[in-house]
């Protein structure tokens, strides 16, 4: 009902009218809460998008060491969708090394925050079993190589279907180029089975056990 109408009849109705009957006429419905919707676990590459830029803003040389999926309580991980990921950079003109988190809930305790996060820079030589390489050869997203994954490592699936299955991406000296690594279990040195796929490419490029 218009304000200015409710106005003008106020003040043509007898005065002993409770004031609270006409104004309940012209303050409407009240409307109810906006409800939030539960978070969802997101692809790697729409989380690196944000880490890459915070990290631009860190070192203009970075290069992509790392990327992994983060497991949080009441978010499942999904079809190469996890609720949060972490991706380690190098600079290599500063010789540090950083890493950047990207999560979909707010988490203190985890030490995750919504959104992007930054944490302490480090020292890095070089090392650790893999190596820095061009954030342009990260064109395949998470998703893709779980697709593959499921395709070439049905049977193993199929006998294990308990076993949570996560992903890593890395360049290593085992493929000319970065590979992200399937693996079920719940770490790469204790998992029983892994598919590797070409991040560029998409191709698969092996199993190990």
């Amino acid at each position: 009902m218009d304000f200015w109408f409710c106005m003008r009849v106020f003040r043509l109705m007898p005065a002993a009218l409770p004031l609270f009957f006409l104004l309940s006429g012209c303050s409407g419905d009240p409307k109810p809460a906006a409800v939030e919707p539960p978070p969802e676990p997101v692809p790697a590459l729409s989380a690196f998008s944000g880490m890459y830029a915070h990290a631009r803003a860190w070192a203009p040389d970075v290069e992509l060491l790392r990327v992994a999926q983060i497991d949080v309580d009441g978010v499942q991980a999904e079809g190469g969708k996890a609720a949060a990921w972490e991706a380690d950079f190098v600079s290599r003109a500063t010789g540090r090394v950083r890493r950047f988190t990207y999560s979909v809930v707010h988490q203190p305790e985890r030490n995750l925050r919504r959104g992007v996060s930054a944490q302490v820079e480090a020292r890095w030589a070089g090392g650790g079993g893999s190596e820095p390489f061009n954030v342009q050869a990260f064109r395949k997203d998470s998703t893709v190589a779980y697709e593959t994954a499921m395709k070439k490592g049905r049977e193993y699936a199929r006998k294990n279907p308990q076993a949570p299955v996560k992903l890593v991406l890395e360049k290593t000296n085992r493929f000319a180029s970065p590979a992200w690594r399937v693996y079920w279990g719940e770490s790469v040195s204790t998992s029983g089975f892994s598919v590797f796929v070409d991040a560029t490419t998409g191709d698969f490029l092996g199993t190990s056990r």
